[in-house]
């Protein structure tokens, strides 16, 4: 039985020193939203996760509500804790970190996760959602960091090259027969 994940990552957001769990879309990511609703209204969506941060939620909630779905949140499909008190990573301190952290799995800044420790919970929360949805297909609001990991534990391929090339908002589907990946296909958010 083939199960389908769809990664969603979300949407243009603006980064404004807000908390993580706060920030949501800018005017942009709400165009994204949109788009995405249009890209995947039409797939046979039976299920729709997602992280709790709000950019991620609002990414996929008009597809909601136009399938007449609610979303369902796990608070381990949320974006990697990148430091003490979840804040924001100085844009100019992004890439760094991300070779550090690629690098050796198991850095993490002061406060932070460790991409090891990112990738367990996330990687947990999606094996449970599998076996909750085996044969459907699901969506799930989620990050690009969060989303690399998942995948990356899957296959090797899915690293910080992948991470990079990514854009927002993004989707990429999984398909496993049980629990192993038998392939990925990235779907192209027109607009």
């Amino acid at each position: 039985m083939t199960t389908y994940i769809y990664m969603v990552r979300h949407g243009d957001s603006l980064r404004t020193g807000v908390d993580e769990w706060t920030r949501g879309l800018s005017p942009k990511g709400e165009e994204d939203a949109r788009r995405v609703t249009e890209c995947l209204r039409n797939e046979g969506i039976d299920t729709l996760y997602s992280s709790p941060y709000l950019r991620a939620i609002h990414t996929i909630a008009d597809l909601a509500e136009v399938l007449g779905q609610e979303i369902r949140l796990i608070e381990d499909l949320r974006e990697k804790v990148w430091m003490e008190g979840n804040r924001q990573l100085a844009d100019e301190d992004l890439l760094p970190a991300l070779q550090k952290m690629y690098a050796d799995p198991d850095f993490a800044l002061p406060g932070g996760e460790s991409n090891r420790e990112c990738q367990a919970r996330a990687v947990q929360a999606l094996q449970g959602i599998l076996q909750a949805h085996e044969g459907e297909k699901v969506a799930i609001g989620t990050h690009g960091l969060v989303m690399a990991l998942m995948m990356g534990y899957f296959a090797p391929e899915y690293g910080l090259d992948f991470l990079l090339q990514t854009t927002k908002p993004d989707i990429y589907v999984m398909k496993f027969s049980g629990r192993e990946l038998t392939g990925v296909e990235r779907l192209a958010v027109k607009g």
